[in-house]
């Protein structure tokens, strides 16, 4: 396997790290989108939210948390966006999973999550729950 954020983790391709813990490792983006955008990652290979392991969902989210704390304290932002590209479609172009943190400033030139995709669904509400709750039973 050829991941870039397994071989990140195993510290064999540098980076600029500003947190790690023995199950998660933050670093700064090397394309960043603004002051202070840093990527929070499991060390062990996990393709997708969905294949993340129960027992690390906390820690992950705990370095999310941890990480943005430190981000606002150091910089100062107006704000964050937090976000994960999951699937091609989205964005997502290395398949390991990764959750952005991009604190927000003033004038930034940047939009909400609501920016990202505008694809209003044309069925009612309680379908879409009855579809959902459905297929997992």
């Amino acid at each position: 396997m050829d991941c870039l954020f397994c071989s990140i983790a195993e510290k064999k391709v540098p980076s600029v790290v500003v947190y790690e813990d023995e199950s998660v490792l933050a670093f700064l983006d090397i394309h960043p989108l603004s002051l202070g955008h840093a990527v929070i990652i499991p060390k062990r290979h996990v393709e997708n939210i969905i294949k993340l392991p129960q027992e690390l969902v906390g820690r992950v989210f705990l370095a999310v948390q941890k990480v943005t704390a430190m981000l606002d304290s150091a910089l100062s932002p107006k704000g964050f966006t937090i976000g994960i590209n999951h699937g091609r479609v989205s964005g997502q172009t290395i398949d390991h999973l990764h959750i952005h943190v991009i604190p927000r400033y003033e004038g930034d030139g940047g939009g909400s999550i609501h920016s990202v995709v505008h694809n209003p669904p044309a069925e009612p509400l309680e379908e879409t729950r009855s579809r959902i709750l459905n297929s997992n039973n």
